[in-house]
């Protein structure tokens, strides 16, 4: 566009939802239910959900969870490897009664990306739950880092949990019944780490933040939530070997805890914003760190 022509454009305008539009109205419980089923109806889980990463330590635990609530149909997105194929295995092993589909997705492939989460609209009904597990991590000193490593970490943690966002959104907009979109951020979206150096993953989990608040903004009025999760410290195999022990001895010294998180306590946030408990919550993010983010 000429600079002259600056002055004649349009912007294009969102538009929000109101008080009484079906997708976004309060959703009460049923008056007949006894107090254990109030309970339990509060937090079940239904319809279809994607994760990405679903293979992985933190993604595979998320993944039971949903299962454990009530989800009858997932559908994950990982890199197929060994470990993927055995987990998938032990997954279906241990829900029979569920539909548990498995696709190679590269979720910086745009292509890929919007094949596989069509597909779950073709072949499973549609989407009504997605959460982003996949991405990377990064530590290297910001003067010596190269510019394809940057991009490498932006492409999979930000470009890739946005071209999954916008995938899931379109289809959930496609069969008209909302949704909701959980990102996974970090603590490190929140303040700088120490004692490792790791300016890009930083940033690309802070852009996840940014992003995840524009995205529901937008896309309230189709009755899609969108929120984030902050993990802190995790104690999986990301985090484990002798090379790592003078930095974890540093992350427990500071955490008023003590002690690095497990995967499975994550699970009561992802629940919560994956369920009608959280119908209301949109464009908040959940710190799980142990107070890690205190100091």
């Amino acid at each position: 566009m000429d600079r002259s022509e600056l002055t004649s454009r349009l912007l294009p305008e969102m538009t929000l939802s109101s008080a009484q539009a079906k997708l976004t109205k309060p959703l009460p419980l049923p008056a007949n239910l006894s107090p254990a089923e109030r309970a339990a109806a509060r937090f079940r889980i239904s319809g279809v959900a994607v994760v990405t990463g679903g293979t992985g330590d933190l993604g595979s635990v998320a993944c039971e969870a949903l299962l454990e609530h009530g989800l009858n149909t997932l559908l994950v997105c990982d890199l197929q490897d060994p470990s993927s194929i055995g987990k998938m295995q032990a997954l279906r092993s241990k829900y029979p009664s569920a539909r548990i589909e498995f696709t190679n997705t590269d979720v910086t492939d745009e292509e890929q990306v919007t094949r596989a989460l069509q597909g779950a609209l073709s072949v499973l009904g549609g989407i009504d739950i997605l959460l982003t597990f996949a991405g990377v991590a990064s530590c290297d000193h910001a003067k010596d880092m190269p510019a394809k490593e940057w991009r490498r970490v932006f492409d999979i943690n930000t470009t890739g949990s946005f071209l999954c966002a916008k995938a899931a959104a379109n289809v959930m907009i496609q069969t008209g019944r909302g949704g909701s979109i959980i990102h996974v951020a970090s603590i490190s979206a929140h303040r700088v780490n120490f004692p490792q150096p790791q300016v890009a993953y930083n940033a690309s989990k802070a852009a996840v933040l940014a992003m995840t608040k524009s995205l529901a903004a937008e896309w309230a009025v189709h009755g899609i939530r969108v929120n984030t999760i902050s993990p802190g410290y995790m104690d999986t195999i990301l985090n484990e070997g002798d090379g790592l022990q003078a930095a974890r001895t540093i992350w427990n010294d500071r955490n008023p805890n003590g002690r690095m998180g497990s995967p499975e306590e994550l699970c009561g946030a992802i629940i919560l914003l994956a369920s009608n408990a959280g119908r209301y919550i949109t464009g908040a993010d959940i710190v799980i760190d142990g107070g890690q983010t205190l100091f």
